[in-house]
């Protein structure tokens, strides 16, 4: 048993006097590679993972939610009549914007009592918050005997983290929640939410390293840079109308347009449009098993993300070139949004001792502690178990 798991259902009990009725779980997710594509409607290639968050919960007679965040010692509780957005802020904003969003849909709740618990690191770049969310949605739709299509539910999340919570993130990190499969990635095509699993090799292993730096995702760069990119479309738009995102942009037409636009704005746009491209040939290369071909396009996706984006950091950069330096070290690169948070390497599975000793010593050299190294395998997106004979 998950020890995230055995904590909310131990602390249910103690807290509720009861046992939960079922237990929900979503994962985190690691994004091989499509960084900051999702909101300009471009590709992504997310990997849900081996570590999620669980909510133990049971229905309650009235429309009152009252909640225990085990691994911050808070409960929080609030009434699903009249929620709005601001009513709540913190952890607790999460599972009140869900439950705002689910009803804004159509779907009516029912109370809820829960513990929530989890092993995603918060603020590494993991989208614990995502997990958060769609951990709530799958419980509340099974308490509520609501049949929510998957998709659907991945864009009310997503709703309530840009409407209630306040983020504007794009939809990729729900969908991976929702949609993740054990042994594959998920390919995205954030436009039309078209999917496809694509088989990671058996012998390739991802190795987050979390740098430490925790970021406020929604007081961090993270919207300028959303802004520059519309800003970008805006302008390109006198030389084609039609243009509806950095998407639809190829390199040619950017080069042939550089000089109408600010360098960052330009930078910005480059960024997006290799990326992109990235995407595509990262799919090809693990569908042929060509793990060298896909390491290298990790690299070149950090660098981009580092001289063209600029949302790297020291700490980052740090952890990525002592990677690189270990043989059956195919690539790595920063993932998530960056401005900390964490990296991913793509390893042989027999290198995977040797990348982290690389990385724990220079990393301690430079800053004087050591990042925090797990491994991740390619794990089911979110599920619901009734518990029998509570």
């Amino acid at each position: 048993m998950s020890d995230a798991r055995a904590r909310a259902e131990h602390i249910f009990r103690a807290r509720f006097g009861d046992a939960p009725l079922l237990r929900a779980r979503a994962p985190g997710r690691v994004n091989l590679i499509g960084e900051h594509t999702d909101y300009n409607e471009g590709f992504v290639l997310p990997i849900a993972i081996d570590r999620a968050v669980w909510v133990a919960a049971r229905l309650r007679t009235d429309r009152e939610v009252h909640l225990v965040a085990a691994d911050f010692g808070e409960e929080a509780v609030f009434s699903l009549d009249g929620l709005r957005p601001g009513a709540l802020r913190g952890w607790a904003a999460y599972p009140a914007g869900v439950a705002w969003a689910l009803e804004g849909a159509g779907y009516r709740l029912v109370g809820m009592d829960a513990v929530v618990a989890g092993d995603v690191p918060i603020g590494s770049g993991l989208s614990s918050s995502a997990a958060l969310e769609v951990a709530f949605a799958v419980a509340w739709a099974a308490l509520s005997d609501h049949e929510i299509p998957p998709l659907d539910l991945a864009r009310l999340c997503q709703r309530a983290e840009n409407e209630f919570v306040g983020v504007r993130c794009g939809i990729m990190d729900q969908m991976a929640a929702r949609f993740g499969r054990r042994g594959h990635a998920l390919w995205i095509d954030c436009r039309s939410l078209a999917i496809e699993w694509v088989p990671v090799p058996p012998e390739m292993v991802v190795l987050v390293a979390d740098s430490g730096v925790r970021r406020a995702l929604a007081a961090s760069a993270y919207n300028e840079r959303r802004a520059q990119c519309e800003e970008a479309v805006r302008r390109l738009r006198s030389r084609d109308p039609g243009l509806r995102a950095l998407r639809d942009l190829t390199s040619a037409a950017l080069e042939a347009a550089r000089a109408e636009l600010p360098e960052v704005i330009y930078r910005r746009a480059r960024h997006v449009v290799t990326e992109n491209q990235r995407v595509r040939e990262a799919v090809d290369a693990l569908r042929r098993g060509d793990l060298p071909a896909f390491g290298a396009l990790l690299n070149a996706s950090h660098d981009s993300l580092r001289d063209d984006y600029e949302v790297s950091s020291p700490e980052l950069d740090t952890l990525v070139e002592a990677a690189r330096t270990v043989p059956g070290v195919y690539g790595a690169r920063l993932t998530g949004a960056g401005f900390g948070g964490s990296i991913l390497t793509a390893v042989h599975r027999d290198a995977v001792a040797e990348a982290a000793e690389a990385m724990t010593r220079a990393y301690a050299a430079r800053f004087g502690r050591a990042p925090t190294l797990f491994r991740v395998e390619p794990d089911e997106g979110a599920q619901v178990e009734q518990i029998a004979n509570p």
